[in-house]
């Protein structure tokens, strides 16, 4: 689900991936493409600004900077792909009293692994992945784990229906049509439900403040059970700190702090371009369908990846090149000025209904819906109705089954001869890296043939009976 799509996994590598089997692929992938050439590694953009003749050909000029040595380049057009999880948020002046604080405190970008934590007392501030993520590694050696958080957060397995990965059951296209379908409370009822099918959120202290929103939920398979064992304590927002405690919001007081980590997400920042260009408000940048400032006389630059999809975010910012890509060479275009920003209003309107008014919130959107929005510009969206009538086991397979990045190479620019097999198979290589011991099916059979047995021989005591 996560891959780009021309290029699937190593059937080898397993559904979720450590950080350093994702660079491994990263590597692959740039390998097979043959793009080492392309990159300048350890160099840094010190400013991008308009060319002198900008408004004839809209070129922009590139201050690089390599071992203290500064370049200058033109180039035809921009893609800025740094995200939005550049600039740390350590947020110490909403506490007060923290200045005080004589303990260790610092961003969970900073946290590498739990050594260090034996015997102290923690408080983690959050409560997003890297916060669950950090407290569940640390609980085992540490004295004592808090999360504090302010409006909780629902929290799900990577396991969902049968063991599957939970992501290639809740993303199809089917559910993604059943959930838009629904009224609006009906969805928030049923989420709520499928959410708590789990445990109880409201018994672990973790039940969102909001539940109503469609908030990206926290994925951690070992967070309820280190609450249960009293390894983790959730606690509500930190009022005030001291020199060694903090006081949270329900009055409780939790001594000898020896640590403050604060899983407080990320800033929205562009240091190296001018305002003017591209400015940050609310913590978001106003970009039509994510990607284009709508601002500026010529449309060569875009901006990709700063979104957070419900949903992976390869697929999504490589659909975004791909349309940037056609805008640069001419090949589509951009509607006027007025048009974008009137989409930036609506969209923006929708965001808040769905995800709300917070600030780790401020990019957030759909995931099935924006691709297919993206590929509908690229024409790469698939056509389900002419493929149901040439290839229905693949329309069908579309349809019912994960909403994967392959299905953009079926047809259009950029179209890729091995998509097909890729969606079809892609049950096989889910299974693959955990089906990792043979399993003789003879006891299967065997109670299977017993269940039939039975069932014939109830049958025929039934018309013996009868007659």
């Amino acid at each position: 689900m996560t891959c780009f799509s021309d290029f699937p996994m190593p059937e080898h590598f397993p559904n979720f991936l450590h950080n350093s089997k994702f660079l491994e692929y990263l590597w692959l992938y740039a390998e097979h493409f043959d793009l080492l050439r392309y990159i300048k590694f350890k160099t840094t953009v010190v400013r991008i600004e308009k060319s002198q003749d900008y408004s004839i050909n809209g070129q922009w000029t590139v201050v690089t900077e390599k071992y203290g040595k500064q370049e200058f380049f033109t180039f035809d057009a921009i893609m800025i792909c740094t995200g939005h999880q550049n600039e740390a948020y350590i947020p110490v002046e909403a506490f007060p009293g923290f200045e005080k604080f004589k303990g260790t405190y610092y961003h969970s970008r900073n946290y590498k692994s739990p050594e260090g934590f034996l015997g102290k007392t923690v408080v983690i501030i959050g409560m997003g992945n890297s916060a669950a993520d950090i407290a569940v590694e640390i609980c085992r050696k540490a004295k004592k784990v808090f999360i504090s958080t302010r409006s909780g957060s629902w929290v799900m397995s990577r396991l969902n229906e049968k063991g599957y990965p939970w992501d290639t059951i809740f993303h199809t296209r089917f559910n993604n049509v059943i959930r838009n379908s629904l009224p609006w409370f009906l969805l928030q009822w049923v989420t709520e439900q499928k959410m708590n099918q789990w445990f109880n959120h409201e018994n672990y202290g973790l039940v969102p403040q909001n539940r109503s929103l469609m908030k990206e939920p926290v994925f951690n398979d070992d967070l309820p059970s280190r609450i249960l064992c009293g390894a983790v304590t959730v606690k509500p927002l930190i009022k005030e700190f001291t020199e060694t405690s903090a006081i949270f919001e329900d009055g409780s007081v939790e001594k000898n702090v020896d640590i403050v980590i604060f899983a407080t997400g990320y800033s929205v920042a562009f240091p190296f371009v001018d305002k003017s260009v591209i400015e940050v408000s609310d913590n978001r940048v106003s970009l039509y369908k994510h990607v284009f400032p709508p601002h500026l006389e010529k449309a060569t630059l875009a901006v990709i990846g700063l979104i957070q999809p419900l949903g992976p975010i390869m697929p999504t910012s490589e659909l975004q090149a791909r349309w940037a890509t056609r805008i640069f060479k001419g090949l589509s275009s951009l509607p006027s000025e007025s048009t974008m920003v009137a989409d930036n209003i609506k969209r923006n309107k929708k965001r808040i209904k769905w995800f709300g008014t917070s600030r780790s919130q401020s990019i957030q959107t759909d995931f099935i819906e924006y691709l297919d929005e993206l590929a509908f510009e690229t024409g790469s969206k698939p056509d389900l109705f002419s493929l149901l009538l040439r290839d229905p086991k693949l329309a069908i397979t579309i349809f019912f089954g994960p909403c994967s990045p392959f299905q953009f190479r079926l047809m259009g620019p950029g179209k890729w001869s091995g998509a097909r097999n890729a969606i079809l198979t892609q049950g096989e290589r889910i299974i693959k890296p955990t089906k990792t011991r043979v399993v003789d099916n003879s006891a299967h059979q065997f109670f299977l043939l017993k269940i039939i047995s039975i069932i014939v021989l109830l049958a025929a005591v039934f018309l013996i009976s009868t007659q």
